[in-house]
């Protein structure tokens, strides 16, 4: 392979060091530093190594064998901040941070080919790669502490002050977790991610909570190289923008000595303090962004010549030659001689063996294992401490309760049974929410486990994120539907990627509350009635449940906890606002959609597994499929339609992904005629998939279906003009009959 001008500036830079007088290895390098010769030396050996894993990615790409070329050149003095840490310091990495990378895997007592082997492997997209499989190229290893991360720019930081927050409220609860209870957390990003909302997010938070004395032990390190990809950060940005009450460390990323120093600083602060801050680590890009970046075509030949002059592996080099701990000639050859090895293990990496199913490539997705969710639903608190924690009144005697109710009372039973399980999010803990489905929790349970957060979606998520990456159960609650859009991204890319992209090697179990759909009385606005959750059912892997009714808003959102623990599943459930207090069904006072609490002795005989719908009477004429407000609407339009002499099913899906599609086969199947009653809207709503699961399995019968109009939702009357009716499904059902 040609060499490129970073890699002749190397040789030729090394070439004229002149040897300086030899100083004892135990000994700092310089006056002005505690880097000793020997520790500089090895930390070399892994910057070396991660500039020429650079060199080898794009000469696998010229190959046609290698499928990433995002490099770490110009970055490597993180090598010294992996150095500072403990390889049980929980790190969500850089994607320029190869140097940290091979550190850590040394520290771990690895030997220093494995590290490599590592990102080769994942370069060739292998199975063989340690964590991610050949899914994509990531720095991640369950044995290093380092949490993969695959989505977008800075979305990993409010998981990361999640991992923080969690090591200190599981040693708080005395809940085991993967981390050590002195753990920190290291967290890096580069420079212009520190305008991404996320950022901002995870860093508010940090400094939020450490304002209230909440300890977030997380040391986040800026990887300041002044570009983002081609658009340039203002000089002194990073520096200037930062939080003014988070504890601030700056480092010349291009002087190994200087980012050792202040690495070590920044790392004992936060230990020490249980606090965050922010180390800035000035650096330089190398080679550009990536392989196919024309770097002249937004950079001066200047500009790119002065960053090669600050090129951190030369300083580095020439730190050794001055103290007379190697020699220009050795290390010109170790360069050589690792140059040469990693070519060769680039091409045994590219013989190994690739994905080649997408059964193999889908199965650490979401895992599932219905049986041992069933049994994990039925677990039940000992009998004092459920007695404790419900004052004596046990729900199962309370007689039939709302939807609200039975969530309450199953958040209980949870609490009650599990010590990790924490329920969180805005306004849920004295207040209870705002509709009041949290309430009494905190008083029961204490602040410690059923708490406020502040007001930022994505922080919510985050601190979810990071609780169920470390060890608990979160339950977090999301105000509304349309809020949740603040945040997708913590789900997408974040939550729901997590096992896929280390093939179960890490999960993050969590329970998203979600209230739900239109309907309010009394309140609108489309912020608080939003029925769109076309943007939930396109994620891979995610569980969205749905309940309507009392006795299943227990049943499956005791599923979903199980499911959680289990199988590390992601799960949103949704609650239909307008259902929550709703007790009759036909009349006024006939307390139709009450439902009684079932007893822990029954709790296996009504346990919902994950995608069974729920049916509705024995018609043979018409089945009504639905969902959420659609359920109670259908089922009071299906008694009239019956009175009148035609038979009527109702199917209620309650499961909205995955589907339940054999069950709605079934109802099909038996009626010939299917309306689906949606109360999303026609296009991107759930109705949308319901026909093509029915054309796809082969149904030769009628379909239609009403749904909610592809529209925002306006407040007060004129909401009932773009919402589906239960008039309309009336109508429908009797065009559909003939």
């Amino acid at each position: 392979m040609a060499r490129d001008s970073v890699e002749t500036h190397f040789t030729d830079a090394v070439s004229a060091l002149s040897p300086g007088t030899p100083r004892d290895p135990g000994l700092p390098v310089r006056e002005d530093t505690t880097l000793t010769g020997a520790r500089c030396r090895e930390l070399f050996q892994f910057q070396l190594g991660s500039r020429l894993l650079d060199v080898t990615a794009r000469w696998l790409r010229e190959q046609g064998e290698g499928f990433y070329t995002i490099g770490s050149a110009g970055h490597e003095g993180n090598a010294a901040v992996a150095a500072a840490s403990r390889v049980t310091d929980p790190a969500l990495l850089h994607y320029r941070s190869g140097a940290f990378y091979l550190t850590r895997s040394a520290m771990a007592g690895r030997l220093p080919e494995e590290g490599l082997r590592d990102v080769l492997l994942g370069l060739t997209a292998s199975v063989e790669e340690p964590i991610a499989g050949g899914r994509h190229k990531v720095f991640g290893h369950p044995d290093l502490a380092v949490i993969p991360q695959t989505s977008t720019i800075a979305s990993h930081l409010p998981r990361a002050v999640g991992v923080a927050f969690a090591i200190e409220r599981a040693r708080q609860l005395g809940v085991p977790g993967p981390w050590p209870s002195d753990a920190i957390v290291i967290c890096s990003f580069g420079d212009a991610s520190t305008n991404h909302a996320s950022a901002l997010s995870g860093l508010n938070t940090a400094a939020y909570g450490s304002y209230q004395k909440l300890p977030l032990p997380i040391l986040f390190v800026c990887e300041d190289n002044g570009l983002g990809i081609s658009v340039r950060t203002p000089d002194g940005w990073v520096k200037a923008a930062r939080h003014p009450l988070m504890r601030y460390f700056e480092a010349d990323g291009c002087d190994l000595a200087d980012v050792h120093d202040m690495a070590l600083a920044a790392t004992d602060h936060v230990r020490t303090h249980r606090a965050p801050a922010l180390l800035r680590v000035s650096t330089v890009r190398l080679m550009g962004h990536a392989g196919s970046d024309v770097e002249l075509s937004y950079r001066t030949k200047r500009e790119i010549d002065a960053d090669l002059a600050r090129d951190p592996l030369v300083a580095t080099a020439m730190l050794l030659v001055e103290a007379g701990l190697t020699t220009p000639d050795e290390l010109l050859l170790r360069y050589e001689t690792t140059r040469e090895h990693l070519f060769k293990m680039a091409m045994e990496s590219s013989r190994r063996p690739r994905l080649i199913s997408a059964f193999d490539i889908v199965e650490p997705l979401a895992p599932r294992t219905p049986a041992a969710v069933a049994a994990a639903c039925t677990e039940v608190a000992a009998t004092d401490v459920r007695s404790r924690a419900f004052a004596g009144r046990l729900p199962e005697r309370e007689g039939p309760l709302t939807f609200s109710q039975a969530v309450n009372r199953t958040l209980a039973d949870s609490l009650a049974a599990h010590p990790d399980v924490l329920v969180f999010g805005e306004d849920v803990a004295r207040k209870g929410g705002v509709y009041g489905v949290t309430r009494g929790l905190q008083k029961r349970f204490g602040a410690g486990r059923v708490f406020d957060t502040l007001l930022d979606e994505q922080s919510v998520l985050g601190l979810a994120l990071g609780s169920g990456v470390s060890g608990l159960l979160p339950v977090p609650e999301i105000q509304y539907l349309a809020y949740l859009h603040n945040a997708l991204d913590q789900i997408r890319g974040e939550a729901a990627t997590l096992q896929f992209f280390s093939q179960g090697a890490f999960r993050n179990p969590m329970v998203v509350r979600v209230a739900s759909y239109a309907y309010q009385k009394g309140f609108g606005g489309h912020f608080h009635n939003d029925n769109s959750i076309a943007a939930l059912r396109d994620i891979p892997g995610l569980v969205v449940a749905s309940p309507a009714r009392p006795d299943d808003a227990a049943s499956m959102l005791r599923t979903c906890l199980a499911a959680a623990r289990v199988d590390g599943s992601v799960c949103v459930f949704l609650e239909p606002i307008a259902l929550y207090n709703t007790r009759d069904m036909f009349e006024e006072g006939d307390n139709g959609w009450l439902a009684p609490y079932a007893p822990p002795a029954r709790w296996a005989e009504t346990h919902i597994p994950i995608g069974r719908a729920r049916g509705y009477g024995d018609g043979r004429d018409l089945t009504i499929v639905t969902f959420g407000n659609g359920l109670r609407m259908s089922l009071r339009a299906a008694v009239r339609l019956t009175a009148e002499g035609h038979s009527c099913r109702v199917l209620d899906l309650r499961w909205l992904s995955p589907l339940p599609v054999e069950d709605l086969m079934r109802a099909a199947e038996l009626t010939g005629r299917v309306l689906i009653a949606d109360e999303t809207r026609r296009t991107g709503g759930v109705s949308e998939s319901i026909v093509a699961e029915l054309l796809d399995a082969g149904f030769t019968g009628r379909i239609a279906r009403v749904t909610s109009s592809d529209s925002f939702i306006p407040l007060g009357e004129a909401a009932r003009h773009v919402l589906l009716s239960e008039a309309e499904i009336e109508a429908a059902a009797r065009k559909l009959l003939g």
